[in-house]
């Protein structure tokens, strides 16, 4: 864990180096001011050297001790900005890392736990480095030195901390082994906590609109119950910890006052040497406090940070090994031939099953089947979200897997079942689907998708700014705006996946009428419910249970298949 920190570091570990030299300087000034108290005692008090010489030495540890203190605060910031560095690193690296993700990746982990990894595991490394820093830096220098110093002082009084560090080391032994299971456990408690709150803030119209805002307070509460129990559990541990410390610091200390003493009496050892002693062994015990404590943290951390590990290392289920970056894509023509694909990889468990599909440069295919059949899978295998599990998909002749996914899904133009709008205006939205489209070109493209006329009618038009997930449009609004933000790309393949089915009839005639223009010579890819949405399309496939079951233009389909010409009159009556 260490070894990659450092790697993290990078540009920062100048900083960390500085701070740790300060450190050590900041150690030599602490351990010569108990020098000066012993002479205090010795000599300026029992000595006689007078009030004079009590204020000089005053007025050096006091000269002393600022210098330490500088130099504590220097390394302090110092540490403060690499650590703030570090978490920046880490939190870049993960996220450029889920950007390489697949479906599949992203599934594998859950939305609410990478956001957990990303903040919260983030601030726990952080914190521990801050500690760690300083107290793994001060703490053994300032233990030898000072079990140095303590020794040449006394070495019969140095014997106690014989029998402290065993004391301290079984102490330490117990929390390791049981606490660092337990944060495993409450970090993934806490994944479960916000993985609630995540759930209810995006679906807080619907729990409003039935009325569950008890019922959601009540599972959120229980899931915050589990975490606090859990987090009670550890700190038990703690307090095993800090409770055996705190015994053997101040057994020490009475062991020490004990037989020091007795030799102040018998007079091998002197008031400010003594003194000095005691100096000595606070530092020691304190010391050993701090670094214990710093280990106990440094667990908890060591769990936040295996999870963050977890997620750059992850194996991006989709690899460009086969990739020639060489191949572009020269036409938008499909061919599937004998796909199976499972969406969590089980060759027994087939979400589509021996799929073999030819769509031709520049057609129109429509998509219709119950929910769950499969129809989304297909259309997500050509810009390779997923991949098969077996046969291979083809775009313009090349199998998918030969292609970079960049120059790939540069060429694919997808508008989702679930349309995603980010927080800016919609004008910057719009040119996601390209950044150097001009304002005709935007202009163009949302008429084209029945979308202009409602964006002139904000008072600012396309500089309206929308909230995130575009909260402050109509869920048909903002399936309008994804299509014509995939308009704008231009692509070579256009996907529709489902994208009219929050619009009224009237409106979804009026896209598909200008798409109908706006869509020459792009391979067309309509997913639908409504017949009516494909039933112009150059080819349609009925799909059920994973497979295509049959396929045909609208005429052919009227007389060969029943499970169309069936959906297509009960849908002509329900609109009649």
């Amino acid at each position: 864990m260490i070894k990659r920190m450092w790697n993290w570091l990078g540009k920062y570990r100048k900083m960390l180096i500085i701070s740790v030299l300060l450190v050590i300087l900041e150690i030599v000034f602490d351990l010569t001011i108990p020098v000066l108290m012993s002479d205090i005692i010795d000599n300026g008090i029992q000595g006689g050297a007078g009030v004079g010489y009590v204020i000089e030495c005053g007025l050096k540890m006091v000269g002393l001790a600022l210098v330490a203190l500088a130099f504590g605060c220097t390394s302090g910031i110092l540490s403060s900005r690499a650590s703030a560095g570090l978490s920046m690193e880490m939190r870049t690296a993960m996220f450029d890392k889920i950007q390489d993700y697949s479906f599949a990746n992203i599934d594998k982990f859950s939305t609410p736990s990478l956001l957990t990894r990303l903040t919260r595991d983030v601030m726990e490394v952080r914190m521990a480095f801050i500690q760690g820093v300083r107290i793994f830096s001060r703490g053994p220098i300032m233990l030898i030195l000072t079990m140095t110093l303590a020794i040449s002082m006394s070495p019969s009084l140095a014997m106690v901390f014989l029998v402290a560090i065993p004391a301290l080391a079984f102490t330490f032994y117990m929390v390791f082994t049981h606490a660092h299971p337990i944060f495993m456990v409450m970090m993934t408690k806490f994944d479960k906590v916000n993985a609630n709150l995540q759930e209810n803030l995006i679906g807080i119209r619907v729990v409003k609109t039935f009325v569950r805002g008890d019922y959601e307070s009540e599972k959120f509460n229980d899931a915050v119950i589990d975490v606090r129990d859990t987090q009670a559990k550890a700190e038990r541990y703690l307090s095993f910890n800090r409770l055996g410390m705190e015994i053997t610091i101040y057994t020490c200390l009475l062991a020490v006052t004990w037989f020091g003493g007795r030799q102040i009496i018998g007079g091998t050892l002197t008031t400010g040497q003594f003194t000095r002693f005691i100096s000595y062994v606070n530092q020691i015990m304190m010391q050993l406090l701090m670094l214990n404590m710093a280990t106990v943290q440094l667990i908890a951390s060591g769990t936040s940070a295996k999870r963050i590990f977890e997620v750059v290392d992850e194996e991006i289920d989709i690899n460009e090994d086969m990739a020639d970056p060489a191949n572009l894509v020269k036409d938008g023509s499909i061919s599937f031939e004998n796909v199976d694909f499972s969406y969590i990889g089980d060759k027994e468990n087939l979400t589509l099953e021996n799929i073999n599909l030819e769509i031709k440069s520049g057609e129109t295919v429509g998509i219709i089947g119950s929910t769950g059949v499969g129809k989304s899978a297909l259309v997500q295998l050509i810009p390779r979200l997923y991949d098969v599990q077996g046969g291979s998909v083809k775009v313009g002749g090349i199998d998918v897997r030969n292609y970079t996914t960049h120059h790939l899904r540069e060429i694919v133009g997808m508008v989702l079942q679930k349309n995603v709008l980010f927080a800016g205006t919609i004008m910057e939205n719009l040119k996601w689907g390209n950044e150097n489209a001009t304002d005709e070109e935007v202009y163009a493209a949302c008429k084209a998708a029945s979308a202009h006329d409602f964006i002139s009618a904000f008072p600012e038009g396309y500089e309206t700014f929308l909230g995130q997930g575009g909260v402050n449009l109509s869920g048909g609004q903002k399936q309008r705006v994804c299509i014509a933000r995939a308009l704008i790309k231009r692509p070579k393949i256009m996907i529709l996946d489902d994208s009219t089915s929050a619009v009224d009839t009237a409106t979804d005639a009026n896209i598909r009428k200008a798409l109908k223009e706006e869509l020459a010579g792009m391979t067309t890819i309509i997913i639908a419910q409504r017949v009516t949405s494909v039933m112009e399309a150059d080819k349609i496939l009925v799909m059920e249970q994973g497979c295509i079951r049959y396929a045909g233009n609208h005429q052919e389909l009227m007389e060969t298949c029943d499970i169309y010409r069936e959906l297509y009159e009960s849908q002509q009556k329900g609109a009649e």
